[in-house]
């Protein structure tokens, strides 16, 4: 018998809990196996990653642009939910925004492939980037108002600017070894100093 007070979940909670685990490292195997062969990775590669079998796969995600939609929205989540925690954990705003920073360059290197596809004419992808500016935006905003009150960064940095300046530092980055967008991306934040 628990003991008052514990904290046990019942069995159908645990139940999504694992279920949740289980879809977030399919996810991550995904979006492993995107980031080394494409967007056109072979199913049976993603379900070894994931050491699950090609119809778990299937049963979850119907269809390539089901996988690629949810390989993105997991990715940006993650992103999102990083900036908070940050923020509480980082000795300064100015670091945690760093810190989130590199997470988003990470994100926007590694997404070449997810790139082309989101390009692509299919109904799927189109209210991604509206998701992506939606869940992103707000989070970069905070960690900016954090550093700008802590008198660290200039005022009136606009949001939007930066992070379509950090977007199109990234640009290629994958495809060039003599450009470092990690480099450039930390000369734009230092620059954003206050002196």
């Amino acid at each position: 018998m628990a003991a008052e007070g514990s904290r046990v979940q019942p069995p159908e909670q645990r139940k999504r809990a694992d279920a949740r685990r289980n879809q977030a490292a399919l996810l991550d195997a995904a979006a492993a196996a995107f980031v080394a062969a494409g967007v056109d990775a072979p199913v049976r590669d993603i379900a070894a990653r994931a050491g699950v079998g090609v119809g778990t796969i299937y049963r979850h995600f119907p269809t390539r642009s089901d996988l690629v939609v949810a390989v993105y929205r997991h990715q940006v989540e993650a992103c999102a939910e990083a900036g908070p925690a940050l923020l509480a954990d980082s000795p300064t705003p100015f670091l945690a925004l760093t810190r989130w920073i590199d997470l988003f360059v990470d994100f926007l290197v590694t997404k070449h492939g997810l790139a082309e596809a989101l390009r692509s004419d299919n109904a799927a992808f189109e209210p991604l980037h509206a998701y992506f500016i939606d869940r992103l935006l707000p989070v970069c905003a905070q960690l900016l108002d954090a550093a700008t009150a802590a008198g660290e960064i200039v005022p009136d940095t606009d949001t939007y600017e930066l992070m379509r300046a950090v977007g199109n530092l990234c640009i290629g980055a994958g495809h060039d070894p003599r450009y470092d967008a990690r480099r450039m991306v930390g000369l734009l934040l230092e620059g954003l100093r206050a002196r």
